[in-house]
């Protein structure tokens, strides 16, 4: 015999998840299983979590219009694939022992007997 369907409110589900709740703790507001929440509730917690991320991403926006050079830095990362530099110094050659170059000779001062 199947299980009675439960209807939930989708709209506090979306209230919910737009706040950061996740599945497991929405199940347990909800007094149901996470499969339940899933299968028939699947897109309000997908709408509730996209809601949530927009306004992260608005928030974050507009502290970097505000000036904060992190989040100017973090946000041309994200969105204008810009990185550090990488900076490599030519050192020598490695020999295996840590980061450490090999010493260089210089054979034209060493004196030939």
């Amino acid at each position: 015999m199947a299980r009675p369907h439960i209807e939930l409110d989708e709209d506090k589900i979306i209230e919910l998840a737009s706040k950061g709740l996740s599945q497991k703790q929405l199940a347990a507001i909800f007094n149901c299983s996470e499969d339940t929440l899933q299968r028939n509730y699947a897109v309000a917690i997908k709408t509730g979590w996209e809601l949530r991320n927009g306004s992260l991403m608005q928030r974050q926006y507009e502290v970097a219009m505000s000036g904060n050079p992190t989040m100017l830095i973090w946000l041309g990362k994200q969105y204008l694939n810009q990185s550090d530099k990488d900076q490599k110094l030519d050192t020598g050659e490695n020999f295996g022992l840590g980061d450490s170059p090999r010493p260089t000779l210089n054979h034209a001062a060493v004196p030939v007997q």
